[in-house]
């Protein structure tokens, strides 16, 4: 599986689309879950690869991308990963609102190439890895997750090791009220209702937070 057939699987798959909440950003994206599914499906068979996350803009992400526009003194000038980034979105706004360096982390190949065929079309540059990142001890000033809590194991996968980081760089996740989101430990900075379908959500509107990610303490060692 070639570069070349992995980015033309994915502009057969998609079509050029702005999420209303963010049109300053254009992306490679499915306008139906089934037939990406489907399609990505069979390469599963033939060549491993995961389910098709990356070709939607969700709601966490979305919320991540146009807090950071809207905000560009948060993120212009520091070193940013976007952890479990999907389609890239939050790390081309961080891109656009003038990171010194962005980072993109998906160990999923086609969500990896997505992204940056994605920052390609959006005049950008990032570092795409493929590396499971979690454990490793921070390099970035900021670290990105959106709509990363959606099972249990992936959560419990994930934040430890997030709350760790927090004790020496800003962690920030965006979540629309999944039921693994461990609130206990976030601290929230701003909630908005963001547009979505009833195929991708079983609703048109979710309710979305961006939380700040309490470091571990003594006690919760």
């Amino acid at each position: 599986m070639t570069i070349r057939d992995i980015r033309g699987f994915i502009a057969d798959q998609t079509h050029m689309i702005r999420a209303p909440l963010v049109p300053e950003i254009a992306l490679h994206l499915a306008t139906e879950i089934t037939p990406i599914w489907q399609a990505t499906e069979a390469w599963l068979a033939q060549q491993g690869v995961e389910p098709p996350f990356w070709a939607f803009a969700w709601p966490g992400g979305q919320l991540l991308a146009r807090y950071l526009l809207d905000n560009p003194d948060l993120v212009k000038g520091r070193r940013v990963l976007d952890f479990a980034a999907g389609c890239g979105i939050a790390a081309i706004a961080c891109a656009l609102a003038g990171a010194a360096f962005v980072e993109a982390a998906e160990i999923d190949p086609l969500a990896a190439a997505a992204i940056a065929l994605n920052a390609e079309t959006n005049g950008v540059a990032l570092t795409v890895t493929n590396a499971d990142l979690t454990g490793c001890i921070p390099r970035w000033d900021l670290i990105l997750c959106g709509d990363v809590c959606y099972e249990h194991p992936m959560t419990e996968h994930i934040f430890p090791w997030l709350r760790d980081a927090a004790r020496s760089t800003d962690v920030w996740i965006a979540d629309p009220e999944r039921a693994y989101l461990p609130r206990d430990a976030l601290e929230p900075v701003t909630t908005r209702d963001i547009a979505t379908t009833m195929e991708l959500e079983n609703a048109t509107t979710r309710r979305t937070t961006l939380y700040r990610v309490l470091p571990n303490t003594a006690q919760d060692a």
